[in-house]
């Protein structure tokens, strides 16, 4: 299997939520004990090239995140063994419909459409593990129009890269070209038609989206 293909060969993507301490205090809520982990379909894909599609009735956020790509399929492993498993990463938005994340969860629904509607997942191409050495010491950071609105180092993350595999492998197994994103920064924006979003990983990778 080549992983430079996760995108057409993934099967889950696993979402972080509330993973950086600068949300939890955008937020002003507590900072959690343990992973809030949710899922993406690999249907919500769109790579470069490809325009955002925001659906009528939402209200889009974007959300920018590094993600991680299994290499090895992995069942129950330690956080001290999960960099094994890393088989290279990529940068995506978490795109999120926030009035109707807003409605579920105030009635304890399921965030189904919110997080997966089509085109909801932006993807960069594949990253090899080789290519970072020590991913919290990177930055990432989102900009619409050209005024960046989320910037952080990813040293701000709760949860580890390390514990989100491991965490995660407790409940379901992970394969390769699985996802996982490992949660945004506070300060994300709307989007809309017409709209340009530039996402930056470092001095590693940028990816550019239109909104439609």
């Amino acid at each position: 299997m080549k992983l430079q293909n996760f995108v057409s060969l993934g099967r889950k993507i696993l979402g972080a939520a509330l993973n950086y301490k600068s949300l939890a205090k955008e937020r002003k809520v507590a900072l959690p004990d343990k992973p809030i982990i949710f899922l993406k379909p690999t249907s919500s894909y769109v790579q470069e090239g490809q325009a955002i599609e925001v659906p009528k009735q939402f209200d889009v956020y974007e959300e920018v995140e590094l993600g991680i790509i299994i290499g090895q399929r992995c069942k129950n492993i330690r956080t001290s063994d999960a960099m094994k498993y890393v088989g290279g990463y990529c940068l995506a938005l978490d795109l999120t419909a926030v009035d109707d994340m807003k409605e579920v969860r105030s009635k304890g629904l399921p965030w189904t459409f919110g997080k997966g509607f089509d085109t909801a997942c932006p993807v960069s191409k594949f990253i090899p593990h080789d290519a970072i050495k020590q991913p919290t010491s990177l930055y990432i950071s989102c900009s619409v129009n050209g005024k960046i609105l989320q910037e952080s180092q990813l040293t701000d993350m709760i949860f580890s890269i390390e514990e989100l595999i491991a965490f995660s492998s407790q409940f379901m197994t992970l394969e390769p070209c699985d996802v996982i994103l490992t949660g945004s920064p506070s300060g994300s924006g709307p989007i809309r038609p017409g709209d340009v979003i530039e996402a930056k990983l470092d001095n590693i990778l940028s990816m550019n989206f239109s909104v439609i």
